[in-house]
């Protein structure tokens, strides 16, 4: 029975065990603007990518930013790292 509820607490910590981490890339002189933009990809293991594309470029086209202001980078990690999320965040004009 100890084995059991062990291995059963082992088993909801694996599964609740999540990090997520958000850190500056880059800031230049241009002034901060109300448009948001992102990209988003993950992976599984650190190995398999779901083929997304989390660079600067696509997010400042999906959020309509011709003029660059800051660059954030937003890492995620779900189930003992066994799935990862990665995200660019950008702002602008």
């Amino acid at each position: 029975m100890k084995r059991i509820m062990t291995c059963l607490v082992l088993a909801v910590t694996l599964v609740m065990t999540s990090c997520t981490v958000t850190l500056p890339v880059n800031a230049t002189s241009n002034p901060v603007g109300n448009k948001v933009g992102s990209s988003k990809t993950s992976a599984i293991l650190g190995l398999f990518f779901d083929g997304g594309d989390a660079s600067i470029a696509t997010a400042a086209k999906n959020g309509g930013i011709k003029k660059i202001s800051t660059v954030d980078f937003k890492q995620s990690h779900y189930l003992a790292g066994l799935y990862s999320a990665y995200e660019t965040i950008i702002t602008g004009e």
